[in-house]
């Protein structure tokens, strides 16, 4: 009955209309009316349907791209991904720097435990989670039907897996500066966000020559920075860590190590060097406190003097390969070099940086 009776209301309205035309027909100027009307709106809907395939275009106009990824694999990605996953911290936090949050799906395990997510973007910590490179949940990430992936080196074998399901995985491996900068601009190209990642890059590039322009002609200190689980434990000169002791105006006293992994030390060598500071990682399980009482470091000059600090842990660990590890470089130039880089200029670029990227105001948290 419905569908009859919508049927008699079309017919009723046609014949309605074909009468009023036959009456506009007889009056010139009403027929010359009607017929610009048509006009303008024919041209409206053209208009209309330019306007729509030229934002088209625009939108399909980057893909497909072909990358190169720091695993040195090949992967073309046909479309804009609009569904991403992140295996990795360093990756989330830079998709986050992106403005590309709203686009993640699904995220590595722990993500509430990263202050920098609950700070910038809280519904993270709600989103699932795909495990760590430990124990990666590959059925978990898949089920999420994602157009991108990104994980660390360490997972290449889960990254295989994936693109034979028709999924496109980018491997990343932020060991140093140099590194960091090229997981930044392939992200970037990934998801076709490469001005805000040039801007991102822009502003590490203009930290670092502050940096040096500060710190020209000053002497270097020999810097030795501990690891999360012992104080024993370092990185030698490949680690990005190295990077930042360098970029504050220090040397790392490990720099003789070349190993690309932390590395377990004696007492014995940690005197041998006998740096002149002493740098806890962020997430150290162990206190300054702790390293000025212990007994054995008695001798080294860094406990002699005081001069031993935990890098700050508010938002996330400056001391591995983040996007805005640089700040770790910037802290640690005002410790090293306080009557150069005071500690005032180093709060003013962190609140910067924080609130440029982040959308919130580091001192405040």
């Amino acid at each position: 009955m419905k569908k009859i009776f919508s049927l008699l209301v079309a017919l009723a309205l046609v014949l309605s209309m074909g009468a009023c035309g036959e009456k506009e027909a007889s009056d010139p100027a009403s027929a010359d009316s009607g017929q610009n009307a048509r006009e303008s709106a024919d041209r409206e809907d053209s208009g209309s349907e330019e306007n729509t395939s030229d934002e088209s275009a625009r939108e399909s106009a980057h893909y497909p791209v072909s990358l190169t990824d720091q695993a040195g694999r090949s992967v073309t990605i046909a479309e804009e991904p609009r569904k991403l996953v992140s295996g990795y911290y360093i990756s989330t936090s830079l998709l986050i720097a992106l403005n590309l949050e709203e686009k993640i799906v699904g995220i590595e395990a722990k993500a509430d435990k990263r202050a920098v997510y609950r700070l910038s973007a809280p519904e993270l910590t709600k989103l699932p989670n795909v495990g760590s490179a430990k124990e990666f949940d590959l059925e978990g990430c898949a089920a999420l039907e994602p157009d991108l992936v990104i994980l660390p080196l360490k997972l290449r074998n889960a990254a295989d897996t994936l693109e034979e399901l028709g999924i496109s995985v980018l491997l990343v491996n932020p060991e140093n500066q140099e590194l960091l900068n090229e997981m930044i601009r392939l992200i970037g190209a990934a998801t076709d966000t490469e001005a805000r990642a040039e801007e991102l890059l822009s502003h590490t590039a203009a930290q670092e020559e502050r940096l040096a322009e500060k710190l020209e002609g000053a002497e270097a200190p020999k810097v030795y920075l501990a690891g999360n689980s012992s104080m024993l434990s370092t990185a030698g000169d490949a680690m990005y860590q190295s990077d930042l002791i360098r970029l504050a105006g220090g040397i790392n006293a490990a720099a003789e190590i070349t190993d690309t992994y932390w590395v377990k030390i004696s007492y014995e060598q940690l005197l041998a060097w006998n740096p002149e500071y002493i740098i806890l990682a962020s997430d150290a399980a162990y206190s300054a406190e702790d390293v000025l009482a212990d007994p054995n470091l008695a001798d080294c000059d860094a406990v002699l003097n005081g001069q031993v600090y935990q890098m700050p842990n508010r938002a996330e660990a400056w001391d591995s390969p983040v996007p805005g590890g640089i700040l770790g470089a910037v802290w640690l130039a005002g410790i090293l070099h306080p009557d150069l880089y005071p500690p005032a200029a180093c709060d003013e670029v962190i609140d910067e940086y924080y609130e440029t990227f982040y959308g919130f105001v580091y001192s405040e948290n």
